[in-house]
C-alpha cells in the first residue's frame, strides 16, 4: 500500500465534493454515493487499516489519540487535507473548523460512534466547533479539511 494509491481513492471523494457547501445537503450526498459498507467506503477503510499497521497512518500519539496528517492540502484534492485519527471511547481535543470538516467514520469494533454518528459520513459545515467523541467502541475517523484550515480552541463555557 502507497500514499499514492491512498491519495486517488481521496481524490475520487473530494471530486464529488469540490465546490459544494460543507452542509447536510452533503453529508446525505457522500453518504449516498459512497455508503458505510459499499465498495469505494470498503476501500478506503482496509487501506486505512493497512497504512496504519504499516505505520505510515496515525503515526503519533497524544492524550489516548493515535493521529497525524496523511496529505498536505494539495490541488490534487482540491485544496484538501486528509487527516487521520483512531480513537477508542474518547473525547478528543476540542477544535474549530474555519472552513468545515468533513468526516468519515470507520467503526473497528463494538458499534462505534464518532460524535454520536455511526459508520459513514459527517459533516460540519464553515465556523463550527465540536470536541470530537468516538463512544461504543474503537474507531478510525478520516477528516478532510479544506486547505487544511483546523484551530485548536477551548470549549465554550456554559452559562
Amino acid at each position: 500500500m502507497t500514499i499514492e494509491t491512498f491519495q486517488s481513492l481521496i481524490q475520487t471523494v473530494t471530486q464529488f465534493i469540490n465546490g459544494r457547501p460543507l452542509d447536510k445537503t452533503l453529508q446525505a450526498a457522500l453518504n449516498e454515493r459512497f455508503p458505510f459498507g459499499g465498495a469505494d467506503y470498503n476501500r478506503i477503510f482496509e487501506t486505512c487499516k493497512t497504512a496504519e499497521q504499516e505505520g505510515w497512518m496515525c503515526q503519533y500519539e497524544g492524550g489516548g489519540v493515535r493521529y497525524g496528517r496523511v496529505i498536505k492540502p494539495c490541488d490534487e484534492l482540491d485544496g484538501y487535507s486528509v487527516d487521520v485519527v483512531h480513537m477508542h471511547n474518547i473525547a478528543g481535543p476540542h477544535h474549530r473548523h474555519p472552513n468545515g470538516e468533513i468526516d468519515l467514520i470507520m467503526p473497528l469494533e463494538g458499534d462505534a460512534k464518532f460524535d454520536g454518528h455511526a459508520g459513514g459520513w459527517l459533516v460540519y459545515g464553515p465556523d463550527s466547533a465540536h470536541s470530537p467523541t468516538v463512544s461504543d467502541g474503537d474507531a478510525l475517523i478520516l477528516y478532510l479539511l479544506p486547505q487544511g484550515k483546523i484551530e485548536f480552541t477551548r470549549p465554550a463555557a456554559k452559562a
